[in-house]
């Protein structure tokens, strides 16, 4: 394949070679789709044939562009799709669960999301439940798709550019892990009297880590279990993967219990990447201007809340989501019933701020006071919450690129489970 389209005044080539699994649908693979006068691309079947020299478009593209432009011109032609191309059918035949649909068409293990047209395809044929929560974007629904349960994230029109980015987010190449919540679909649903975002993902019945933590208290596997879970998604979520179908490293800036979905197997799977960055290690940049106060202030650490942090510098952001996640495994470990004590559950700082602190009220406990959420000396008795602990004091007192990384505290984690043979 070899494409040319302008980008910010500036001629962009590609030229690369695809995977046959990935040339989908058969016979007019999305990779192969021009956009009138904003993207020119050529396909061929040869060795080399994709040496050619092609016009370059007159128009300015924008990936937000090319987007629409190829999901309406697959829609537009859909009927004409079908009689042409029967596989476009074979794909979503009767007896394919999601499983199966992502397995298949999930471009060839690259966890980039399916094609558009299954999207939307199956998007339009969910049955919505039950709501199951809400959030500034919206709500959240469990919805039926050929038997099986899905979320339904719905956000309203107002929150275009967050759907919009979440859905961006989600579809980065090799994201796909099973301890970030696996995503499905993206679809606009225009009802005549107004147009609602869908995001579908994987449904967890457990609900949140908060939800979760709320009802149960855990034994000491169960623990290490959600805080490895948790750790091991963190750490795919931040990891760079060099090459032509590379993954870029990526810093969620919204981590909390409430943004962390408990599966059925006990194990976590981080969500809500509406907020996250992506860096490009090739110009050293992140892909959005970001603000420097995002997220939950409860949960900011402390050079997000005096304004300290290196905004230019993308490990500033792996950092910040570090504290937070030190600040979710004191909730995780809070409810572990360790010789027959626990504690009940509470947010991180509760008894130091109100239920709905202010920037400034975080700033003066977490910067000037340098307080952080009580560690019980009990936990001292039992080798896996001291070792939590310890994790703890490590993300939440360094600064900066002195904190844990997420790979560190996989590693320690998983020491611990063999140690204690949790089985993961």
């Amino acid at each position: 394949m070899v494409s040319i389209f302008n980008l910010d005044g500036m001629e962009h080539h590609v030229r690369t070679c695809i995977p046959k699994v990935e040339l989908v649908p058969a016979g007019k693979p999305f990779y192969c789709l021009s956009s009138e006068d904003l993207r020119n691309t050529h396909c061929c079947y040869t060795d080399f044939c994709n040496k050619i020299d092609l016009r370059v478009p007159s128009g300015e593209w924008t990936p937000l562009l090319d987007y629409w432009l190829i999901v309406e011109r697959v829609y537009h032609n859909r009927q004409r799709l079908d009689v042409e191309d029967p596989s476009c059918e074979m794909c979503l035949s009767k007896d394919k669960t999601l499983q199966d649909l992502v397995y298949d068409l999930s471009t060839s293990g690259s966890g980039s999301g399916l094609p558009l047209f299954v999207q939307r395809t199956v998007a339009r044929t969910i049955v919505l439940q039950e709501i199951i929560g809400k959030g500034r974007f919206g709500e959240v629904w469990r919805g039926r798709w050929r038997g099986g349960d899905v979320a339904v994230k719905i956000f309203s029109s107002r929150e275009e550019r967050s759907w919009f980015r979440e859905a961006e987010i989600y579809q980065t190449v090799m994201l796909r892990h099973e301890n970030i919540l696996g995503f499905i679909a993206a679809d606009n649903k225009d009802n005549g009297t107004w147009t609602q975002l869908w995001l579908v993902s994987d449904y967890h019945e457990h609900g949140s880590l908060f939800d979760y933590l709320n009802r149960y208290t855990v034994a000491t596997e169960g623990m290490i279990k959600l805080a490895l879970s948790a750790a091991s998604g963190l750490a795919h979520l931040h990891m760079e993967i060099v090459g032509t179908q590379g993954k870029p490293g990526i810093a969620h800036r919204d981590l909390k219990s409430k943004n962390i979905l408990v599966k059925k197997n006990g194990m976590c799977a981080i969500a809500d990447l509406g907020l996250a960055v992506r860096h490009d290690a090739v110009t050293d940049t992140i892909d959005i201007a970001p603000n420097q106060r995002v997220g939950t202030k409860r949960y900011m650490a402390p050079e997000v809340l005096d304004e300290t942090i290196n905004m230019k510098h993308f490990d500033s952001f792996k950092c910040a989501d570090i504290y937070a996640l030190g600040l979710v495994y004191w909730e995780i470990a809070r409810r572990c019933n360790s010789g027959g004590v626990h504690e009940e559950y509470q947010l991180p700082y509760y008894d130091l701020v109100p239920s709905d602190p202010s920037i400034e009220e975080m700033r003066k406990v977490v910067c000037d006071q340098k307080l952080r959420p009580n560690i019980p000396n009990w936990w001292q008795s039992y080798e896996a919450l001291r070792v939590m602990g310890k994790m703890m004091r490590e993300c939440w007192y360094a600064n900066g690129a002195a904190r844990l990384t997420a790979l560190r505290i996989k590693k320690t984690l998983s020491q611990l489970s063999v140690q204690e043979d949790v089985k993961i």
